[in-house]
């Protein structure tokens, strides 16, 4: 698959707050997490709003010398503004943090194979807001720490 080819694509799919891009038919374009998340995400069931990266950007990445898309960055962006918007938190905000747990999933399942990163946005700044927020300092740095 050519450059070319792939200049126009949607490499993000969101989900969240009672509705979603894609849906559980789109395992192979979405992984089996991102297509049971936007499928319960449309059906109303109560999912924390995210996007999903396609497989294909991966596809992508490792059939034009480890680069990324042109566009994932401005859809990755967008993304994360609807998070942002849905859950009334910014992304790096020292006073409201938007905390991101970030899971990697693959078309067909591989148990043990994958990592998550948690409370992606923590940081010396955000993890004080998160603190007040929450009115636990113990619980902020430990979700730091982690």
């Amino acid at each position: 698959m050519s450059t070319d080819t792939l200049t126009k694509s949607r490499w993000v799919y969101s989900f969240g707050g009672g509705s979603a891009d894609g849906d559980a038919s789109m395992k192979n374009l979405l992984g089996g997490k991102g297509a049971n998340l936007a499928e319960m995400s449309s059906l109303g069931l109560p999912v924390p709003p995210g996007f999903t990266i396609t497989t294909e950007a991966c596809v992508h990445y490792y059939s034009n010398e480890k680069q990324y898309p042109a566009e994932l960055k401005d859809q990755v962006l967008t993304g994360l503004a609807t998070v942002e918007k849905l859950t009334g938190k910014t992304f790096g905000d020292p006073a409201n943090p938007l905390l991101v747990s970030v899971r990697s999933g693959a078309r067909a399942s591989m148990p043990g194979m994958m990592d998550t990163v948690l409370n992606l946005g923590l940081n010396d700044e955000t993890v004080a807001g998160l603190a007040k927020l929450s009115g636990d300092r113990r619980f902020a740095f430990d979700s730091y720490r982690r």
